[in-house]
């Protein structure tokens, strides 16, 4: 039987990871996920596409999200009280305008530090309000785009032999920054066809395929870029037709709820694959001759992020 194998959310947009045993799952996706973003002094996004030194800085975020702390190798750690109402500034992600609360002149100053950039630390202020794309609509905090990013153990397993083929040595999970790991599917990438999901008392829904970019090449450990692969291996038999390789799927919330590494996962509604048949593994299982319909997306056109 599938079941969550790791659960994991990232405070700030590029930067490392928190592990946990159980998470509460907001409309935006796990609580805290993406809710911080470094950017320029001149307010555009970073990430680990241009800066891979983000990997190494590893936050800390309490549970009522009114305190984060910075680490970083050879930096002091840095504890900041959390600015939920301060002053609005434009952030640009991805040449869309939004909104974000500045946390101050030592986030600023800090990050400057161990980036080697001049650098900003912002906050998603609570009345964000997002629409994300794909085939179900929801909303995120400064997610590339929707609230989840899943993925199956047997989808990177195949991914670590195929590597292996060409003499190359398997990956960790953390180089796709997944926020649900799932393990149990037999079949590979069984998750471009889950397309509705119900993990402990949360709902999903399909959204579209993961494309993934250049941040699979950085070893998240040293911030080394380690490139060309798993791009070039995924190049040769998951190639998206609209361009880039596909690992993985995004999803969006259709009811919030807690979610624990253990959960079991069941498929509420089974669909195609977005993937050209030429580029994908064959399915060996076929999917059940009742599909259940999903439950409604949102109601209204976007969601408010829960802070």
């Amino acid at each position: 039987m599938a079941r969550v194998v790791e659960l994991s959310y990232y405070p700030i947009k590029g930067c490392a990871g928190v592990s946990a045993r159980e998470a509460l799952l907001t409309p935006a996706g796990l609580a805290h996920d993406r809710s911080f973003m470094v950017i320029s002094e001149e307010g555009v996004y970073r990430t680990q596409r241009r800066h891979p030194r983000l990997a190494l800085i590893k936050p800390a975020i309490s549970d009522d999200g009114e305190r984060l702390t910075l680490h970083a190798p050879h930096a002091e750690p840095l504890d900041l009280c959390v600015d939920a109402a301060g002053a609005r500034r434009q952030v640009d992600l991805f040449g869309t305008a939004y909104q974000g609360i500045d946390q101050g002149g030592r986030a600023a100053e800090w990050l400057s530090d161990v980036l080697r950039e001049r650098s900003r630390l912002v906050r998603v202020p609570p009345e964000h309000d997002r629409v994300t794309d794909g085939r179900t609509p929801g909303t995120s905090g400064y997610a590339d785009s929707c609230a989840l990013h899943v993925l199956s153990r047997s989808t990177l397993d195949l991914l670590d032999r195929k590597l292996a083929e060409r003499g190359a040595a398997a990956l960790p999970v953390n180089r796709f920054r997944p926020n649900i790991v799932i393990d149990g599917w037999d079949e590979p990438h069984t998750e471009d066809r889950a397309h509705g999901l119900s993990i402990g008392t949360a709902e999903l829904g399909y959204a579209k395929l993961a494309i993934r970019c250049a941040v699979t090449m950085v070893e998240q450990e040293s911030a080394e870029k380690a490139g060309p692969e798993p791009l070039r291996t995924l190049a040769g038999y998951r190639r998206a037709a609209e361009g880039g390789v596909a690992f993985g799927t995004k999803l969006a919330v259709l009811r919030p709820g807690r979610v624990r590494v253990g959960d079991h996962v069941t498929v509420t509604s089974w669909g195609e694959s977005e993937l050209r048949p030429s580029h994908r593994v064959a399915d060996r299982r076929t999917a059940p001759a009742v599909r259940p319909s999903l439950p409604p997306a949102f109601p209204e056109r976007a969601s408010k992020m829960v802070p």
